[in-house]
């Protein structure tokens, strides 16, 4: 949702009320669903997909860097397969230093069985020759256990190496795509922060405000207690609720405002709490989809507040989550009351609520302002101008009433957003 375009129709609304309280639902008639907004990644969620990707990429470096390593490892002479290595071919030069001895002495002990004359000297030189060449086969079959101890150490070795290089050419591929996704998720990040201030808001369908209890007939000079009840059936959480209400009145003649004489006030359950020049109730954490919640407030009309005077009660409310979305209510209920002499009890069955999308702005006996509506189709119980007013004998008052809160009503359906959206960012900053 674009909260710039929401505050210039509020504004462009509030210069041409009350006609323009039948545009309230229009100003958001761009705005894409709710589920749409919703199906989209949250800037907490993309900030989570950037310290995953950063992680990744940071692992895979690490993981880069302990291959790297450990192929240097197997130069040093320390590495078990190198020093097995060596330890062999230590073997293998030992063999065959001996092989070279033995070799020789089967040479000398054939020279000297040559050089014999008696049959004894040849018997003993034929001993000697023999037990030469039995050393020498077995210096020779210990030369090639040793060679061949050698050329599996070597194997061993190099496959290890070529082993740990094939693990690094994976890691360093591993490296450039963590790096790639990395890259895409802050691209994405930085994207979503830049349109963010465009606004994520969205009319909430699934977040009802209403005031229950609300007497249809409020003497001056008492004080009536009503409830402002929300539900959450949105299909999720919604982390923080900010219920709103504001009482407007006229006198008789619904050309004199008369607020000042109204007291709105809310209850944390505790005590009672003026509300704020934002019209907030109190707070609402945590309401859970299917769950409800209720705020009791309380109406003060002071004791000079004029007998038959005309008031409404402006119910509302507005979300925010910590993944930076937000969204709220886009029509007021508005619930009328007739204020009655000082004296009198309250009586009358509770207000019932007219949506401020669904107002006839202007009796059929006063002219219509240009891109009006000049309807006054009868609404029944909803307490339209010619619904349950009309009852109490106050049809004519209902345009006058509405021409006077006309700015409140329709800012009231779009500053909510508005106010909301610059509280959070706020507090994020």
């Amino acid at each position: 949702m674009q909260i710039r375009r929401i505050l210039a129709t509020a504004v462009v609304a509030a210069v041409t009320a009350p006609a323009a309280m039948l545009s309230v639902t229009p100003a958001f008639a761009d705005t894409k669903p709710a589920a749409q907004n919703q199906n989209k990644p949250s800037i907490a969620e993309l900030e989570q997909a950037v310290k995953d990707a950063e992680k990744a990429y940071d692992d895979a470096v690490v993981a880069e860097k302990a291959l790297d390593q450990a192929l240097t490892d197997t130069l040093a002479p320390t590495y078990p397969l190198l020093a097995a290595l060596n330890a062999a071919q230590k073997t293998a030069d030992e063999a065959e230093t001996k092989q070279s001895a033995t070799d020789k002495a089967v040479a000398e002990a054939k020279a000297k069985l040559a050089a014999a004359v008696s049959d004894e000297d040849k018997a003993a030189a034929q001993q000697a020759l023999t037990e030469a060449e039995t050393s020498a086969k077995d210096a020779a079959d210990a030369k090639s256990t040793a060679d061949k101890k050698v050329a599996d150490a070597s194997k061993a070795l190099s496959d290890a190496r070529v082993e740990i290089s094939k693990r690094i050419y994976t890691a360093q591929n591993l490296v450039k795509d963590t790096r790639a996704k990395k890259t895409a998720a802050e691209k994405a990040l930085a994207d979503a922060k830049e349109n963010a201030g465009e606004g994520d808001c969205v009319p909430a369908g699934g977040l009802t405000a209403s005031a229950v209890g609300l007497p249809s007939k409020i003497p001056a000079g008492t004080t009536v207690g009503f409830t402002l009840h929300l539900s959450n059936t949105t299909g999720r959480t919604l982390d923080q609720v900010v219920p709103t209400a504001y009482a407007h009145a006229t006198d008789k003649s619904g050309t004199k405002d008369v607020d000042n004489l109204l007291h709105l006030q809310w209850s944390n359950g505790s005590d009672w709490h003026d509300i704020d020049g934002q019209h907030h109730a109190g707070t609402v954490k945590a309401l859970r989809t299917g769950a409800q919640s209720d705020v009791k407030l309380r109406l003060t009309l002071d004791a000079t507040a004029p007998a038959d005077g005309t008031g409404v009660v402006f119910i509302n409310a507005s979300y925010t989550n910590t993944d930076g979305t937000c969204g709220g209510i886009p029509d007021a209920g508005m619930y009328p009351f007739q204020i009655t002499a000082a004296g009198s009890k309250p009586s009358g069955d509770p207000s019932k609520p007219t949506p401020t999308s669904t107002l006839s702005p202007l009796s059929s006996k006063s002219p219509a302002p240009a891109g009006a509506s000049s309807g006054t189709g009868d609404t029944g119980s909803t307490g339209s101008a010619s619904g349950s007013l009309a009852k109490t004998g106050s049809s004519s008052a209902m345009p006058q009433l509405a021409l006077a809160g006309g700015a409140a009503v329709v800012l009231g359906a779009g500053a909510v957003f508005i106010m909301r959206r610059r509280r959070t960012t706020d507090n994020n900053a």
